[in-house]
């Protein structure tokens, strides 16, 4: 039996959850959510860098991501800002869907599974 490792623990949710080789990722959203569509986009891309590295994967590991956008006007923007994101020859397989986020002022959220090393 493997254990399950998770990191960043609140009463609510984990930041990660690792088993069995793969790591599983929260929803991440920008902290900073004054920002445009191209500054929270950098800002999460940017944190989960950082949360596959503490766990010893990296983007292009990835297995699966889901992107949720709370305005399809922003598609073009955040696919600008992903694609220079993305591995060249490893981009995930990915959906994107339009939807209403928990706070109205947060423009993107990403759902991120990948592989640990």
């Amino acid at each position: 039996m493997t254990d399950i490792k998770r990191m960043h623990v609140t009463a609510r949710y984990s930041d990660t959850a690792v088993h069995n080789g793969t790591v599983y990722l929260a929803g991440q959203v920008a902290t900073d959510d004054s920002q445009d569509i191209t500054g929270q986009t950098r800002e999460v891309l940017e944190t989960i860098d950082r949360l596959l590295h503490e766990v010893g994967s990296d983007r292009s590991r990835i297995l699966m991501a889901q992107v949720f956008l709370s305005d399809l006007a922003d598609y073009a923007a955040m696919n600008a800002v992903w694609d220079s994101w993305v591995v060249a020859g490893h981009a995930p397989p990915r959906a994107t869907v339009q939807a209403q986020l928990a706070n109205p002022k947060w423009k993107i959220e990403v759902v991120v599974t990948a592989a640990v090393r």
